[in-house]
């Protein structure tokens, strides 16, 4: 699979770091309890199609960036800076 870097271009897969669903979380309350904290940690959607994700540049530039891409055929449609997705996307 093949990302592009809005810095340094189209680069292989290898170069970065995957962190997961590029969607807030909602963190349980320190004293929630043990099943919401499982569940914060532990769970999560695993769709298949199209979701956003956050990724770090880590063996180039550095930069964190958000991946829109299909789970199915692993086309990638766009790739932006987190900071960019963050200010177009109030949610």
């Amino acid at each position: 699979m093949r990302i592009i870097c809005p810095h340094c271009g189209e680069r292989d897969r290898r170069e970065f770091y995957y962190k997961g669903h590029a969607v807030a979380l909602d963190r349980p309350a320190p004293d929630a309890g043990v099943e919401a904290w499982d569940n914060y940690v532990y769970l999560r959607e695993n769709p298949a199609g199209n979701t956003r994700d956050l990724w770090q540049h880590e063996a180039g530039c550095g930069a964190w960036i958000v991946v829109e891409r299909n789970t199915i055929t692993h086309e990638i449609t766009d790739t932006t800076w987190v900071t960019d997705a963050v200010a177009g996307d109030p949610s």
